[in-house]
């Protein structure tokens, strides 16, 4: 898909031993993938993914190989895969190896031992074994879980005293855009605990600088982080664009629907997904649409929505440096695009609660408090636990005219520049964050109803949230 940071990562480690390796860029489609490994004579080819549908084009490539009679093994990476979906869904439709890279560091053995003519059987031999354990793991799981049915999780839904609980009207309705935000304002918003998880380095910042085996590493690679943010600020190297927008909103069982405030008609769906797992008494199913007032309860309620972008102009820079064989400045540069990113989604996300929408304009909160996310309502993004189903950003983009902010949506729903974050915005104090699951039959059936597809079409959608 769009993201490149992870797979260019892989790609240093392994020229690093001596392996030749062909980057074919982003958004690449199976035939390209396949015409290439032919052309080059691959030995390997390795695909990386950073959303769910992802993970679906993972299992088209390893379907394309499989019929087109590739016998060299398929590499699977990226932060949206696992171990788990590698053996359920992918490794099956491929009869060659099919192997699952946790991260950069184990590129290296892990083609070392496909390309070794010793090694080799045992190795796959081991993964194979492991993938079987697996997939009847998945199985015993997905058996040991009871759901109920969509009507059942719709009686056990979130309530709330709405009568008691009238909503915040926003200073506002409509959309707000911002233009050129400064770095520097957005830069102290920046959870650096994720600046190193883009790095492998696992640990909390800033407690990692204590750890024994890779506090001296993380100084350095923080120092480094460091100088290259205040160049990117200094020399505006990005562009930080962003839109927020806010709307009278009406839930609808598990939609929202948006309407004018002047004709009362309809003018905007979105809609969420609710848990079906069988609860504990007293433990509600979920859904978003749970946290805004209901059509008919009389209580004039709102729903925002954002999208910004910290990744303008980023390519080029990242570019130039690996014109001058500099490619760990080009990752650095690309990971701290994205750091300024999620940073302006928080940064935004505070100045709406306190100022835009202002339903808590006295909040006053340490970024450390912040960045935990103890405040009051909740930011879900299409693609996350709450809202796992990426379609529904081309509502939002419609909605909020994302295009003109910079951000393009690809046709798997991947918005470029990748350095870009867009999501919901609920005020409910009760608002949190949640996972849907898996869910049934019936509510595959119910969500094709209410955004006009097929359940086919459906499935695909939500084939990581499917209990059948």
């Amino acid at each position: 898909d769009v993201h490149d940071i992870g797979k260019n990562i892989v790609g240093v480690v392994l020229a690093c031993n001596n392996y030749e390796v062909v980057d074919l860029g982003v958004m690449v489609s199976s035939a390209k993938i396949l015409e290439a490994a032919i052309r080059e004579k691959a030995d390997i080819i390795g695909l990386s993914g950073l959303i769910t549908p992802s993970l679906e084009e993972m299992v088209h490539v390893a379907s394309e190989m499989e019929r087109e009679g590739f016998r060299i093994p398929l590499l699977i990476g990226g932060a949206t895969t696992s171990e788990m979906h590698t053996a359920v869904r992918i490794a099956p439709a491929y009869s060659q190896p099919v192997i699952h890279v946790r991260d950069a560091s184990r590129a290296t053995s892990v083609v070392a031992s496909l390309l070794s003519a010793d090694q080799k059987p045992g190795f796959t031999r081991a993964v194979s074994n492991k993938y079987a354990d697996l997939r009847h793991k998945h199985e015993n799981t997905r058996a040991g879980v009871t759901y109920v049915s969509l009507k059942q999780a719709r009686k056990n839904k979130f309530n709330t005293d709405w009568s008691t609980s009238w909503p915040v009207k926003p200073l506002f309705t409509g959309i707000k855009r911002f233009t050129s935000y400064s770095l520097e304002e957005i830069s102290h918003f920046i959870d650096w605990t994720f600046f190193f998880h883009a790095w492998k380095i696992s640990g909390k910042y800033p407690q990692i600088f204590e750890d024994p085996l890779k506090g001296t590493e993380a100084k350095k690679l923080f120092n480094d982080g460091q100088d290259m943010l205040k160049r990117i600020i200094a020399e505006n190297m990005v562009q930080a664009d962003g839109v927020i927008g806010f709307f009278p909103a009406r839930s609808m069982n598990d939609s929202v629907e948006l309407y004018d405030e002047t004709s009362g008609k309809y003018t905007h769906s979105f809609h969420f997904l609710r848990n079906q797992e069988e609860k504990e008494p007293g433990i509600p199913n979920l859904c978003l649409s749970d946290f805004i007032a209901p059509s008919g309860s009389g209580i004039p309620d709102y729903m925002g929505f954002f999208a910004v972008t910290a990744g303008l102009g980023i390519e080029k820079h990242a570019e130039k440096f690996i014109e001058e064989n500099d490619d760990y400045s080009a990752i650095m540069v690309k990971i701290l695009a994205d750091r300024l990113a999620e940073a302006f989604a928080e940064l935004l996300h505070q100045r709406v609660r306190r100022e835009f929408w202002g339903y808590t304009p006295d909040e006053d909160l340490p970024l450390d408090k912040i960045l935990s996310e103890e405040y009051q309502g909740i930011r879900p993004a299409p693609g996350y636990p709450a809202c796992p189903e990426h379609s529904e950003k081309r509502s939002l983009f419609e909605l909020l005219s994302v295009e003109e902010t910079g951000i393009d949506l690809t046709e798997n729903y991947a918005m470029y520049p990748a350095a870009s974050v867009c999501g919901y915005y609920f005020a409910h104090p009760q608002s949190q964050y949640f996972n849907v699951g898996r869910i049934g039959r019936d509510q595959v059936e119910d969500y094709a109803s209410r955004k006009g597809l097929t359940v086919p079409e459906t499935e695909k959608l939500l084939a990581q949230n499917l209990n059948f």
